[in-house]
């Protein structure tokens, strides 16, 4: 007898799926996301062309007592970096050479701060306001604010701002505000603005806001002085004690804003952290010149930015911060123990989220970003590890159905990554929207490792198994065996490193297509 052998035809196809360079969404429902989205994505970063774990951090001063406030002064000349802890207040533009200012204590070490001219005020709410400058000769000088007013009790000042030459100052739970009596002082008699006069919905003042309609300075600079009840006020003009001059331009209401740091000043707009996200004013306010935003900032991560609103609001720590550096702004959320970070690349709006940075605020400093923390003020940005801790990575992707609806069986994925040294990684596949874990890993190019499907990805990273990378900045890609059948796919990608650079450019997935694939 003859051996009969059938012939089949070849039923495998490759899809090439580029890394979610549009980052994370927690807008859309999984079965109508892009697939550029992502699902999760902590400690990527994504850009055009590829997503890229984090750098990390560094100490850079060590204290006995948490940081509350971190602040950059600078006069043309050079510029200091100041931090509070303790109740005390310490010069740290040096990490060896630190100093503090011994004749000054404040109650409060959470203070808002504001420059103007040559002087940066600290303000808390409890203390005396603090102003700090360095004279003609070069001395440094912390001492309380040079201005005076019977009718104010001058520790009951919060928080400061700029406007229209102007210093203003926020008097704590009320809807007054004082400015100076003539533009451009930074001592002296102050003015009360009392905003209970035109407020529609009451309660307290918590920012005021310098709002450039054009994207520079000039005419169409506004005020706008913004309530605890989400209530955004406009005026016109400069001249508060000239009626022609000084005009109410409209009520608006917003949602309610989180905090006395609420505000982040970008490209001539405001970017209000609220309650229902961080909004623009620019998309918050029907007035007829205001130019549209450039980036909706929160629309495609309010899922998560809301749910963390409704339990932390009250919370400290909620900040915004632009890092020009890293080409990313970075929303500090306070929780429950710890902080997380909301993320959003500036140049295309794409988010993700960072985790393990326990940043009670946040200062960019010549160029370089700081936090601070319950044990001294890091140095962000700064190598590939968390002071020495691993860094972990996870990124899970919209769900795709690799160009065909039907039935699919996938056997092979091979990503395609740069980086500096071997690493771990886990990657697997989810399928038809059941977000599970598979827990299994295919180890590459490492002796006495576990085969596919032996270990559970979580144990294996203890075992040191590594991804086999040249380290010559190369691409590198490999296949590696899979066992997934569905109709769509959602990639997951897991790495735990300290000390290397991984970037993540796409993925090629190997599928067999067609019925009796089960």
């Amino acid at each position: 007898m003859y051996a009969r052998y059938a012939i089949r035809a070849n039923k495998s196809q490759t899809y090439v799926l580029p890394a979610p360079v549009k980052g994370l969404n927690r807008r859309d429902s999984l079965v109508e996301m892009d697939p550029a989205c992502a699902i999760t994505m902590d400690n990527y970063i994504p850009y055009e062309d590829k997503v890229v774990l984090r750098n990390g951090y560094i100490t850079y001063v060590s204290f006995a007592d948490k940081v509350g406030t971190l602040a950059v002064y600078g006069n043309g000349m050079q510029s200091e970096l100041l931090a509070v802890s303790g109740h005390k207040v310490y010069n740290i533009s040096s990490s060896k050479k630190v100093r503090n200012f011994p004749d000054v204590f404040l109650n409060n070490d959470n203070c808002q701060i504001v420059q103007y001219k040559n002087y940066l005020y600290f303000m808390n709410g409890i203390d005396i306001p603090k102003v700090y400058y360095i004279d003609n000769q070069g001395n440094e000088h912390l001492e309380n604010w040079g201005f005076n007013e019977d009718n104010l009790n001058a520790s009951a000042i919060i928080a400061g701002s700029v406007s229209k030459q102007r210093l203003w100052f926020i008097e704590k739970g009320t809807l007054r505000v004082w400015y100076a009596e003539n533009a451009g002082n930074i001592s002296g008699s102050l003015q009360c603005f009392d905003l209970s006069q035109v407020s529609r919905f009451g309660g307290y003042l918590v920012a005021v806001a310098n709002w450039t309609q054009d994207g520079g300075k000039g005419i169409d600079d506004l005020t706008v002085f913004i309530t605890s009840e989400g209530e955004a006020l406009v005026y016109s003009g400069s001249n508060v004690a000239d009626a022609d001059d000084w005009k109410l331009r409209g009520s608006y209401k917003i949602s309610r804003p989180i905090g006395y740091k609420c505000c982040l000043s970008y490209q001539g707009d405001v970017v209000i952290i609220t309650q229902d996200g961080y909004i623009p004013l620019s998309g918050a306010l029907p007035l007829d010149k205001a130019n549209s935003s450039k980036i909706a900032f929160s629309d495609t991560i309010r899922d998560l930015v809301c749910s963390r609103t409704k339990i932390y609001a009250s919370r400290l720590g909620w900040q915004g911060i632009i890092y020009a550096r890293g080409g990313f702004a970075i929303f500090n959320v306070p929780l429950h123990k710890g902080f997380e970070q909301h993320v959003i690349n500036v140049n295309t709006g794409a988010w993700c989220r960072f985790t393990d940075i326990n940043s009670h605020c946040w200062a960019e400093y010549n160029g370089r970003l700081y936090f601070a923390s319950d044990d001294g003020v890091y140095l962000f940005d700064e190598g590939h590890s968390d002071n020495g801790e691993a860094i972990i990575g996870e990124v899970a992707q919209a769900y795709n159905n690799l160009g065909t609806e039907k039935l699919k069986k996938i056997q092979l994925i091979n990503p395609h990554t740069k980086s500096l040294y071997n690493y771990t990684l886990i990657i697997y596949t989810n399928t038809d929207m059941q977000n599970g874990q598979n827990e299994y890993c295919e180890d590459i190019g490492f002796t006495g490792g576990c085969k596919w499907n032996s270990v559970k990805w979580a144990e294996n990273f203890k075992t040191g198994a590594s991804w086999q990378n040249s380290g010559s900045g190369e691409l590198h890609s490999q296949w590696i065996c899979n066992s997934a059948t569905g109709y769509c796919v959602s990639l997951v990608f897991k790495t735990s490193t300290a000390g290397n650079k991984i970037e993540w450019y796409e993925t090629g997935i190997r599928y067999e297509l067609g019925e009796g694939v089960l």
